[in-house]
């Protein structure tokens, strides 16, 4: 395991770039399992922009949110799954998706999966994240 005691990464792999091979979550607590976020105004149900970099962003902020709710911050996630419906906008968009990803979550990398998809439900949408946190107890 890495100094932080959480992170996994054996010796002599590879460094991840964007995310983490494993995360170990310990102690007094609660797993929360969010559904699905898209990156729509959770409020108003429409999307604000049709621009991927902007829906990872609002995606995001919308998994905080929840996380919030059941009383953690972002550096309690432990696992991001990823939906994407085009790799090539995606990878285009990688350094403005990061950059948006840092304004939400800072430097902080959970594990991750990204997985291309031929759609989502909503079709507006353009990425679908899944979250799990590990909240510890108060």
């Amino acid at each position: 395991m890495s100094a932080d005691d959480r992170t996994l990464h054996p010796a002599g792999w590879l460094a991840p770039v964007g995310y983490s091979d494993g995360i170990v979550a310990t102690g007094e607590g609660r797993m929360v399992a969010l559904a699905g976020q898209i990156g729509w105004n959770p409020s108003t149900g429409q999307f604000e922009s049709d621009e991927i970099g902007a829906q990872v962003e609002q995606t995001l902020r919308n998994i905080v949110t929840l996380v919030a709710e059941a009383g953690g911050k972002p550096s309690d996630i432990v696992r991001l799954t990823w939906f994407v419906t085009n790799r090539a906008e995606y990878l285009a968009a990688r350094p403005a998706i990061g950059i948006r990803y840092r304004s939400v979550m800072g430097a902080y990398y959970p594990a991750m999966t990204l997985v291309i998809v031929a759609g989502l439900v909503e079709q507006r949408a353009k990425v679908e994240i899944e979250a799990t946190a590990f909240v510890p107890a108060l």
